[in-house]
């Protein structure tokens, strides 16, 4: 039996005719937040990657430990993997 792996970025899309096992990540990396957006400039406060302050299920958790922001002010970055079983 042999394995193909196909690693997807967002955005294409491939299927196997044969059995077939979706892996999906999501990590947040650096943060988009404007800091100075309220005095009408534009500046980021260097925060790499999402950390979340509080464990997951709770309000906690969509709140950066780093910078204090909303998950959302992160940027997404989906990766799909999907493995392919030929017999």
């Amino acid at each position: 039996m042999k394995k193909c792996q196909v690693v997807l970025k967002s955005g294409r899309r491939r299927s196997c005719s044969t059995s077939s096992t979706m892996i999906t990540n999501v990590r947040y990396g650096e943060c988009q937040k404007n800091q100075a957006e309220n005095i009408g400039g534009y500046a980021f406060d260097g925060c790499r990657e999402f950390m979340a302050s509080d464990s997951e299920g709770t309000n906690g958790a969509l709140t950066c430990a780093a910078c204090g922001c909303h998950r959302n002010y992160h940027r997404r970055e989906v990766e799909t993997e999907v493995a392919c079983e030929y017999t």
